[in-house]
């Protein structure tokens, strides 16, 4: 009896700790969902499962969570496929995307960040590290709360409440790791920020990733922004810094 008014203690301590936060498991190994969907319930999330491609999405066009989990290899319709289709979706481009996977080269990871992942876990995983992933999504989100409106400079707008950056008025399509790259170089003014230092603000602290994979994504960024590429200035045996090229 004891025990389990304990729990139930632990419960509301936890629901207090993380209010009206929802997650969509999107996992086809049952087992494995569950024990997601017990220890993310434990933290305080409000959890749902879904077990296919096609219905995770129907679930959240009807009722979209403030994060999604997500298995990239499910039967039907891909973990990348969903991917794909909500972060071109703008009603759900902006839910934030953890993917869980057991493809763990750094190719993989490249290409998970480039569908627009906020986060890459490999399987077998740590429930810690992955509820402290979880956490470090959430608390990004919240920081992002107290930032400006809008960001501009030069040509460059990013307005972070339409999840829109524009060069010269024309809207540029961003992933969500781009996005929060860009952000996090305008919001600099100036200053420079070392890889490590962009590692954690775009992927979250503790992220296991290398070096490259910043450096993949500011080429990817200073493709699209074309001619206001300069914009973005490599500070070489440091990092990036973002000020009117010379």
């Amino acid at each position: 009896m004891l025990a389990r008014r304990m729990r139930r203690d632990d419960m509301a301590e936890a629901v207090q700790r993380h209010p009206q936060r929802s997650v969509l498991i999107v996992e086809d190994e049952t087992d494995l969902a569950s024990l997601l969907q017990y220890n993310l319930e434990r933290e305080g999330y409000a959890c749902r499962c879904a077990t296919a491609g096609d219905v995770a999405l129907t679930e959240i066009r009807r009722n979209p969570p403030d994060l999604v989990v997500l298995d990239r290899m499910l039967p039907g319709l891909s973990g990348d496929e969903v991917a794909s289709r909500l972060k071109r979706d703008p009603k759900t481009a902006d839910i934030p995307l953890i993917l869980l996977t057991a493809k763990a080269e750094e190719a993989d990871q490249l290409v998970g960040f480039a569908l627009g992942a906020d986060d890459y876990v490999t399987k077998p995983f740590s429930m810690r590290i992955l509820l402290a992933r979880v956490s470090a999504v959430f608390r990004r989100a919240e920081a992002r709360e107290g930032e400006p409106e809008v960001l501009s400079a030069g040509p460059i707008t990013l307005n972070p409440s339409y999840h829109e950056l524009t060069v010269h008025g024309t809207a540029v399509s961003l992933t969500a790791t781009e996005f929060r790259l860009m952000r996090a170089l305008m919001a600099a003014r100036g200053r420079v920020l070392d890889r490590a230092g962009l590692i954690d603000a775009v992927l979250g602290a503790g992220a296991v990733v290398t070096d490259r994979t910043i450096d993949v994504h500011i080429t990817a960024l200073r493709k699209k922004l074309a001619a206001a590429s300069g914009w973005i200035q490599t500070v070489r045996g440091v990092g990036y810094t973002f000020r009117e090229p010379a």
